[in-house]
């Protein structure tokens, strides 16, 4: 007799971005002609820049002529994009990784999701909180956890990120006996905030010597203008013995819609004798069968003279977006994170956090994240995106500091 996996059940009701949407499809259709402006979930509303449109059509005019038709590509991602990774992503940043480190993908979301299948069931598992959800909700499918309790699955280890951490939590908020994997996020998400070369020193230090293995989401490194921060982990000496880093051309170039990321899985990494690389190549190749030639084509000409600059215009245009939000949650005296080295501004409100969204939504015709959706000591806080045109987001943060006022 069939039977499910029992792990969906311990679920918490919904995924925070399935709910978000919910709440606002009931919102829009019982006030019809509100205009809506949306400063939560993080998409991008600009288009892709041009380079990387006349790539995108190149790779499409391929496909029409028998010369350039392309089927089935390597599982692992052509090596015109791979090696373009790796020259201007790492090595130029003194990083020892190379093209047959790296594995394309259709999402970071996809490949942080997934990752968790290479280990053992009963591994040790620490997370941040406030967390990105995927983290947490796909471990708990794998049934690595108990049931939730007050917001937290028994079985997990979490990280508190707390204002007197500046939310970047760090080895020692770890118990005596350690984790075997850890999550890290930066710049994170949801609060925006970013680590030092020193803080993520820590991590590796620690990771070498416990040999364990830290799994680094840097899917938001575009957005880290300060030269004195870390872009990678792998700028940190030692790393690609310990870390697993993801990247993402959604925010970076505008690829929500177009879909392409990449995984780094160092061959440096061995567990039990196994080159943990090897073990992602093997899955990844059993479960994936790569991104499209067109969209491959598009990604490379991010790494162009003309991409490189029009990516670099579109992330401050975002950027500009989220020193508007700040500043002005700042002049009426609402703490503030991140909008800086982010597109991310996490604020404090010391209320319910699904309460005002919920008084945003209604009272404002805004749409932002609650904090607790991000995990407990989310709670008090809301994440405010900066995805939007300028326009809306000059308008937005009126009405949301009016209603807020």
């Amino acid at each position: 007799m069939i039977r499910l996996n029992n792990n969906f059940n311990k679920l918490q009701a919904g995924y925070l971005f399935i709910e978000i949407a919910r709440r606002v499809s009931d919102h829009a259709a019982a006030n019809p002609g509100h205009k809506l402006i949306k400063l939560g979930i993080g998409d991008v509303t600009r288009p892709l820049p041009p380079a990387i449109i006349k790539a995108f059509h190149e790779g499409v005019d391929d496909q029409a002529d028998a010369a350039g038709f392309r089927g089935y590509g390597p599982e692992q991602g052509y090596a015109f994009l791979r090696e373009a990774i790796a020259e201007a992503d790492f090595v130029s940043r003194g990083c020892s990784i190379s093209a047959d480190d790296i594995f394309v993908s259709d999402g970071a979301k996809c490949d942080t999701g997934n990752f968790q299948e290479l280990f053992a069931g009963d591994i040790s598992i620490a997370v941040p909180d406030p967390v990105y959800p995927v983290y947490v909700d796909t471990n708990v499918m794998a049934g690595r956890t108990g049931e939730a309790k007050d917001g937290r699955y028994d079985g997990l280890i979490y990280l508190e990120g707390t204002e007197n951490n500046g939310f970047v939590p760090s080895p020692a908020d770890l118990p005596e006996d350690g984790a075997d994997l850890v999550y890290l996020c930066f710049p994170n998400n949801p609060t925006g905030t970013t680590a030092t070369r020193d803080q993520l020193g820590e991590w590796v230090e620690w990771a070498l010597a416990q040999r364990s293995l830290i799994l680094f989401d840097a899917a938001y490194e575009a957005f880290v203008t300060d030269p004195e921060l870390p872009r990678s982990i792998y700028e940190i000496p030692g790393a690609e013995k310990c870390a697993v880093e993801f990247r993402s051309f959604s925010k970076t170039a505008g690829f929500t819609g177009t879909r392409c990321a990449y995984t780094i899985v160092p061959g440096a990494i061995e567990i039990d004798g196994v080159k943990l690389r090897d073990m992602w190549n093997r899955r990844h190749s059993t479960k994936f069968n790569g991104v499209s030639y067109p969209v491959q084509k598009a990604a490379a000409a991010v790494y162009s003279v003309e991409g490189k600059k029009e990516t670099r215009e579109l992330i401050n245009y975002y950027l500009g977006n989220a020193k508007i939000i700040r500043e002005a949650m700042n002049e009426v005296s609402y703490q503030t994170w991140g909008g800086v080295n982010s597109p991310y501004v996490w604020v404090k409100t010391g209320e319910d956090s699904w309460d005002t969204f919920d008084k945003l939504l209604k009272g404002a015709d805004v749409v932002v994240t609650p904090g607790s959706g991000f995990g407990r000591m989310g709670e008090g806080f809301i994440r405010i995106s900066a995805f939007n045109d300028r326009e809306n987001v000059q308008e937005a943060i009126g009405r949301i500091v009016k209603a807020m006022g």
